[in-house]
């Protein structure tokens, strides 16, 4: 049998090898038209930002190691320029000599990966602007950055990339701003979650400009200037392009394979395109989404190496492993802070006709008494009839990798709310508690989901009227400190006593700080008779977050 891969580094590169595991007697040509076979993509803006020193440590895998290894013919620099699936073949141009030529195979694995978008901007081949996708794009940005290392950078972008890039040109002494057409940061997270993030990347001293789209690029003698709309230019020395990517089904295409409604490559169950000989794998392939059932992509390196191995055993022994999907389980560093996401934001599943329970809490990474723990918030969506979990936000300092691993195993495995409340976990003070945050949220879901509470959420506030009662339970020295314009202070210790203050007659919406004592005020007043009770979601915290940076917003665009 013979084997073509068409693009390697993360999904092409873990086909390629498993298929030489499992037909050791095979010949497989691997093909990718960059010098690199196997880099750790996600790396780049660490070794830019000087975090990472040693080149070297990006590659996972080099061409000659993997021909030693694998006994696979490695042929970097070579560019695929098309596919025949009639008669089985592909053209093949040496970007090095020129030279074009005919490979035929048994079998095909397309792993094009995507491509940054680039929007036909004016001036946007201006010198100075780049796109961040592989080792190539990061030795021309580190180059270019170190004439510039007390200089103005501009992200336009604000995604989990775009972020990273933020963190590292920062790190590296540059005045950064990051330009957003959109109103948050990082899409995949739901703006309550989001706005967290955003106080500590202005805590940073970094320029944050959201709802800006960027019109353009002009270089004048004081150096290259970024034009955005309804705003004034900013000045730049170095501007990272990291709109996003998009699948490069441009072969596909061309080729007559079918390209599903998400924009990608369709494959079955099997990763078997409309054409049996050919497989996909990677950002460049579209499946149904586990939890909305609805065509999505995934633009990550966990999943890509997954379906290699999937795809590999598919072509070797027949059609006999599924692929179920991917969740977008990911995870970013934003200088002190860890945002990860598993599952699908409460946004786009309303979008897709889901309406969730949505509930958020306020935990320590670990024990409050042990040295060090810092708070950590969990947003969960679920499922109003089942409790079924259907996305999870983690943001915070430490420990948020493990939790949000823990999250997406239950969301992958079709798990519940139920579920996190008796997950067991290691504990020990440094690095638990005997209660974890997870299992805190899900108690919190439980709560919800049983009727124990009724949530309202932060945007609610603004559609209170004078025929409502807003209620601040937390302590005298908290309520002076500051609260919701309209609430009254009964602190939650004091409650029992003074019920009589609290009108019967009226929907009663209270707060604490994160959501506990709220929680506690409300089985209070719903066993004492008072029968319309809610409780705000992630307490004054969270509704100060967002209506911080909504107000900031708003101020942003009078100016």
């Amino acid at each position: 049998m013979k084997y073509i891969i068409i693009g390697a580094v993360a999904g092409g590169a873990s086909t390629a090898a498993r298929l030489r595991r499992m037909d050791e007697h095979a010949e497989i040509i691997l093909f990718e038209k960059g010098e690199y076979v196997s880099y750790a993509n996600c790396g780049l803006p660490y070794y830019i930002g000087d975090v990472i020193t040693e080149r070297e440590k990006l590659f996972v895998q080099t061409a000659s190691g993997f021909r030693n290894r694998f006994a696979i013919d490695v042929r970097v620099q070579s560019e695929v320029i098309a596919l025949d699936p009639t008669n089985k073949n592909v053209s093949v141009k040496n970007l090095i000599t020129g030279e074009e030529y005919i490979e035929t195979y048994d079998k095909l694995v397309l792993s094009p990966g995507a491509e940054p978008v680039r929007p036909p901007l004016p001036g946007i081949q201006e010198q100075g602007i780049f796109t961040l996708r592989n080792v190539g794009d990061t030795d021309r940005i580190k180059n270019y950055v170190q004439g510039f290392l007390k200089g103005k950078a501009v992200i336009i972008g604000a995604g989990f990339i775009g972020l990273e890039m933020a963190e590292n040109l920062h790190h590296l002494g540059m005045d950064v701003s990051i330009v957003e057409m959109g109103d948050q940061v990082m899409a995949p997270l739901d703006y309550s979650m989001a706005a967290l993030v955003q106080q500590h990347i202005r805590s940073k001293g970094v320029h944050l400009y959201l709802e800006t789209a960027v019109t353009g690029f002009e270089r004048t003698e004081s150096g290259l200037t970024v034009m955005v709309k309804d705003r004034e230019p900013l000045p730049a020395d170095v501007v990272i392009l990291s709109i996003g990517v998009r699948s490069d089904i441009r072969l596909a295409k061309a080729a007559g394979l079918e390209i599903g409604k998400a924009g990608g490559i369709f494959v079955n169950e099997f990763l078997q395109t409309s054409n049996p000989d050919i497989y996909a794998v990677g950002d460049v392939i579209e499946f149904n989404c586990p939890i909305t059932h609805k065509p999505s992509n995934t633009f990550l390196a966990g999943p890509a190496n997954k379906q290699g191995r999937i795809c590999a055993n598919n072509i070797v022994f027949g059609n006999s492993r599924t692929y179920k999907g991917a969740i977008n389980t990911a995870i970013a560093k934003v200088f002190d802070m860890t945002v990860a996401t598993a599952g699908v934001p409460v946004k786009k599943l309303k979008a897709n006709g889901m309406e969730p329970l949505v509930s958020t809490t306020f935990n320590g990474s670990h024990a409050e008494y042990y040295p060090g723990a810092e708070k950590m918030t969990i947003q969960l969506a679920y499922e109003q009839e089942t409790g079924k979990l259907w996305s999870a936000q983690v943001v915070g300092y430490e420990g948020v990798d493990k939790r949000v691993d823990l999250l997406a195993t239950v969301i992958k495995n079709g798990g519940t709310i139920y579920d996190l409340t008796e997950l067991e976990h290691a504990y020990a003070p440094p690095y638990s508690s005997a209660k974890d945050p997870v299992n805190m949220a899900g108690f919190a879901a439980e709560n919800v989901l049983q009727k124990r509470v009724q949530p309202f959420y932060w945007p609610e506030i603004q559609e209170l009227t004078k025929e409502d009662y807003l209620l601040d339970v937390r302590t005298v020295e908290e309520f002076g400190k500051g609260s919701i314009p309209g609430a009254v202070n009964i602190p939650l210790d004091e409650m029992r006593q003074r019920l009589n203050e609290i009108p019967t007659d009226k929907t009663v919406y209270l707060f604490c700080q994160v959501g506990m004592r709220g929680y506690l005020a409300s089985r209070i007043l719903m066993q004492h008779g008072f029968e319309d009770v809610r409780s705000l979601s992630g307490g004054y915290r969270l509704w100060d977050a967002c209506t911080t940076e909504k107000d900031l917003l708003r101020v942003e665009e009078l100016v």
